[in-house]
């Protein structure tokens, strides 16, 4: 029985240490690039280098924001994700549902179609977007991106929301109808609010492709229309010396809004994951 004991307590300390490890080699280039951010020019490059310095700096957020005009890219991707995750939570809503109540023929190849547009790698349909944009003349805009976005979450919102209306039992809404309730009101009333912990992680899902976006609004943006993710990225050119401040900032800012809506939404996540995960 003692040895049963300490063969316990040594898999779980050989455990705990793996988590440890792993979760300082993941977490530690994070923590080093926010540290880097707030570091003095000079000490960016000091040999050795020193991870806590006594005299911390916002001279970098003060040139990329001001300077740089970081702070228009920082409102281009608030708008575009959030106004794209915004549309396609809501109208992945209604086809999620309408595909688990509705009596529609082949509904289970419907949404297999639909999940697989998501699919799709990006170079096969940045094209086409393109070409359709161009003649719209809607290039180089927001409008380009969020319809971008939408096209793409919309797919996936649905085919998740489908799943987590699934699992909701069909005799609530009958006896709500039986009420007096419309269709549409056991929807609002009695669906979507059972299934918040799935528009949470379906939302959070949706907004982080829209934030980290790379390829689509370096080829549907310019200029003043730029996000993020493509700012950061024009920072390392080989035709001068790279801000590395700037860098750290700009990667900062790129990650922080990911984190705190997950820390946010933490309750939901593994409920809301769990909750569509049969079909």
């Amino acid at each position: 029985m003692h040895k049963s004991k300490i063969k316990v307590t040594l898999t779980r300390t050989a455990v705990a240490l793996l988590v440890v490890l792993f979760l300082f080699w993941a977490d530690f280039p994070i923590f080093w690039m926010a540290m880097s951010s707030f570091k003095a020019a000079k000490d960016l490059y000091t040999v050795p280098p020193t991870l806590f310095y006594a005299n911390l700096t916002l001279q970098h957020y003060f040139k990329f924001f001001v300077e740089r005009g970081g702070l228009t890219h920082l409102l281009n991707s608030i708008i575009a994700s959030g106004v794209s995750t915004a549309i396609a939570i809501i109208l992945g809503s209604f086809a999620g549902y309408a595909l688990a109540r509705g009596n529609i023929r082949k509904k289970h190849d419907i949404a297999y179609w639909m999940i697989t547009t998501r699919m799709a790698p990006i170079v096969a349909v940045i094209l086409p977007f393109y070409i359709i944009f161009s003649s719209l003349k809607i290039l180089y805009t927001l409008y380009a991106l969020i319809i971008v976005y939408i096209s793409i979450n919309l797919a996936f919102a649905t085919w998740l929301l489908w799943g987590f209306f699934e699992n909701i039992p069909k005799e609530l809404e009958e006896a709500a109808l039986c009420d007096g309730t419309t269709k549409f009101g056991s929807f609002l009333q009695i669906a979507l609010p059972l299934v918040k912990p799935g528009i949470a992680v379906t939302a959070i899902l949706c907004f982080m492709f829209a934030w980290n976006d790379y390829m689509f609004a370096f080829v549907l943006t310019s200029g003043d229309t730029m996000t993020l993710p493509v700012i950061a990225a024009r920072f390392l050119t080989g035709h001068r010396a790279v801000p590395w401040g700037q860098v750290s900032c700009a990667g900062s800012v790129v990650f922080i809004p990911v984190v705190l809506a997950g820390f946010l939404v933490r309750r939901y996540l593994v409920r809301g994951l769990t909750l569509g995960a049969i079909k």
